[in-house]
């Protein structure tokens, strides 16, 4: 099945050929990367046309300074194959990471599937919270684990994904606005019925450094975070517990009711808020659940082994995850 890669660029110049030689080297050749040089400064460009003299796999799109949703959405228009991936200008894949993600998705059951990812700096070792990031992530191996955590964090590597053209297009492709365009996608597409997996393998090597987007763009904070599952949860569950007065907790609480959803109260394992209201909602200790009614618990809390522990709290009592409760943190 044939595939083009979209690849954008901007003042990537240290990086660029490490990327592209990373997708000229892999073991899945029938492909077209089509390389969007979005208003480089630097010479970017240059090394991409440089590229396209060597290989005639390779096309150079010179876009202008679009951003990235534009430059991918530019790129989605020329797109005439089955199948599309993604790369990032920093980033490097390993050899097979196409050949086994074509594979994948020849089986008919998935529009998209992402990779285990090996994070790295090339300054110093990365942060411990991005490594366990990337470990989390590489754990989703089924569309099942995905849908499950899709509104903990964005559940899958955009820069890995191969993804069915068609389903892309049926949604819309990536849209722009105040939040982080991946995991708005990925939203987007199970919300319509798409499945998404992540494969078990290493197979992309995803850079980090003090440039990333994700560390200087206000769509990748906190609070866009909260913004964008707010949006989603509000259409899944119109009655809703908080477990956990958490930051994410709290957050939640505010947006989702301005979205008109019921929010019944919060439960707490912390006996000093128990008993008080917050958001001038009730505090009820979890074996009081029952006493805030009806309405879907989204489990709020993200210390360390608060998921798995919450997870057998429900569990022990008979009550289904995605049925009785969702975990957002």
């Amino acid at each position: 099945m044939r595939l083009t890669i979209l690849l954008p660029a901007r003042d990537a110049a240290p990086t660029i050929d490490a990327a592209v030689a990373s997708l000229l080297a892999q073991t899945w050749t029938d492909f077209r990367l089509l390389a969007l040089d979005d208003g480089s400064k630097d010479d970017t460009g240059a090394h991409l046309e440089a590229w396209a003299r060597k290989d005639a796999r390779v096309e150079v799109v010179h876009t202008g300074a679009l951003g990235l949703v534009g430059a991918l959405n530019l790129g989605l228009a020329r797109v005439d194959t089955p199948l599309l991936a993604r790369m990032d200008a920093d980033d490097e894949s390993l050899p097979t990471r196409l050949e086994k993600s074509v594979a994948a998705l020849e089986r008919g059951a998935l529009s998209g599937v992402g990779t285990g990812v090996e994070i790295f700096r090339d300054d110093r070792p990365p942060s411990p919270n991005l490594v366990a990031y990337g470990r989390w992530l590489s754990s989703l191996t089924s569309s099942e684990l995905v849908f499950r955590d899709r509104f903990v964090e964005s559940p899958l590597c955009h820069p890995s994904m191969t993804l069915v053209t068609e389903a892309v297009r049926a949604v819309g492709g990536w849209r722009d606005g105040a939040f982080p365009e991946d995991w708005e996608l990925w939203l987007r597409l199970m919300e319509a019925g798409h499945r998404l997996a992540c494969l078990p393998e290493v197979l992309h090597r995803w850079r980090d450094h003090d440039r990333r987007l994700t560390r200087q763009d206000e769509r990748y904070s906190l609070e866009r975070h909260l913004d964008l599952k707010a949006d989603y949860l509000s259409r899944c569950f119109p009655k809703v517990i908080l477990w956990g007065a958490t930051d994410t907790g709290r957050g939640l609480s505010r947006r989702l009711r301005a979205r008109g959803v019921t929010v019944r109260g919060f439960v707490e394992l912390n006996p000093r808020k128990l008993g008080q209201r917050i958001h001038d909602l009730p505090v009820v200790a979890p074996d009081a659940l029952e006493s805030l009614g009806d309405g879907h618990v989204l489990s709020c809390v993200a210390a360390k082994g608060a998921r798995d522990d919450i997870r057998e709290w429900f569990r022990a009592h008979g009550l289904k995850e995605g049925e009785h409760f969702t975990v957002v943190a």
